[in-house]
């Protein structure tokens, strides 16, 4: 069977879910195709017995006026609330504050991106892309249940290397010009552990310790964040450099590393009951593109969209990328 309409997006996370509701908002139709079992990407909160532990994104601020109106509405509907104004960097001195809210989501970032979703239809999930053509009018798109979709536009919003090696191996020519752009962007690793302690912290307030340049740039205590109230579940994160050192590491022994750095900030009387290892291969981008998207030349509308571009990385990024994708695609289809 073939699924025919306006646009498809691959990738269900922020870019893509705030691109596809720019797109139907335009009176266009829309399909999202995620290979995950569930929409946000990077959005990412896991269940573990009755608490909660985000390890993706962790929290986002705000820095343009155009990401301020989607905040201002999320907080006044409860969706969010701010969780700090900055974080300690290990030192003995006072949690440093640059004046930014750093925002978190009640129940998990995950809980953003599902309620994003609800107003995008259909979005389809444990669908992998598995091969992309282009046509006279537009795209045909098959995946992994060899589902084939037609549209006259593609949004493409995996981390850039995954798009590139798509249509590499879709035999899909990007112009010589943007494939050397695309291929310029590059992303860093993190190995990411949850652990439920039996017992406190002793991590500053208001429970997360961030060192960007360290081994372990990020540790947080989704209890004190307010997101799990009756587990206390850490979560660590690896620096770049760590993760990639130890990334052909088996999961154990990365967790021994991680649990180690842990243990300095847990009271002497606590224990670890559990603990769980998420690899991102691709978790930061470290070299980005300047505009908010890049629209492909010489072929049916198809623009690269995410946290890559823009400059901005992370989730404010991600948000004004998708929706400028939006805006974009729609424009090219409606002339």
């Amino acid at each position: 069977m073939q699924v025919d309409t306006d646009v498809i997006i691959i990738g269900a996370g922020l870019s893509g879910l705030m691109a596809a509701r720019e797109i139907q908002e335009r009176g266009l139709s829309v399909t999202v195709l995620d290979k995950g079992s569930s929409v946000g990407g990077r959005l990412a909160t896991r269940r573990i017995g009755d608490g909660l532990a985000d390890y993706g994104a962790q929290f986002f601020t705000v820095r343009s006026d155009a990401f301020r109106v989607h905040v201002n509405r999320w907080l006044k509907m409860g969706l969010i609330y701010e969780w700090s104004q900055g974080w300690s960097d290990g030192s003995l001195k006072r949690t440093y504050n640059d004046g930014h809210s750093r925002y978190a989501v009640h129940g998990g970032m995950h809980a953003l991106a599902e309620y994003i979703a609800q107003d995008v239809q259909p979005i389809r999930v444990n669908r992998q892309v598995t091969l992309i053509k282009n046509e006279a009018d537009g795209w045909r798109i098959r995946d992994n249940t060899d589902e084939t979709f037609a549209a006259h536009g593609v949004i493409m919003t995996p981390p850039v290397p995954q798009s590139l090696q798509l249509l590499e191996q879709s035999l899909v020519k990007l112009a010589d010009a943007d494939w050397n752009t695309l291929s310029e962007i590059h992303y860093g690793p993190c190995l990411c552990g949850l652990f439920e302690v039996d017992g406190e912290t002793t991590l500053p307030e208001p429970g997360a310790l961030q060192q960007p340049d360290a081994a372990i740039s990020w540790i947080a205590d989704n209890q004190r964040k307010g997101i799990s109230p009756d587990v206390c579940l850490i979560t660590v994160h690896g620096g770049v450099s760590f993760s990639r050192q130890h990334w052909e590491l088996s999961d154990d022994e990365v967790l021994d590393l991680l649990q180690t750095a842990l243990t300095e900030h847990l009271a002497d009387d606590a224990q670890i009951v559990q603990r769980q290892l998420k690899r991102w291969r691709y978790s930061v981008p470290l070299t980005t593109h300047h505009e908010l998207y890049l629209k492909a030349v010489e072929l049916p509308p198809l623009i690269f969209a995410g946290d890559a571009f823009g400059g901005r990385g992370r989730v404010e990024g991600a948000v004004l990328s998708g929706l400028a994708a939006g805006r974009a695609m729609a424009d090219a289809l409606s002339r």
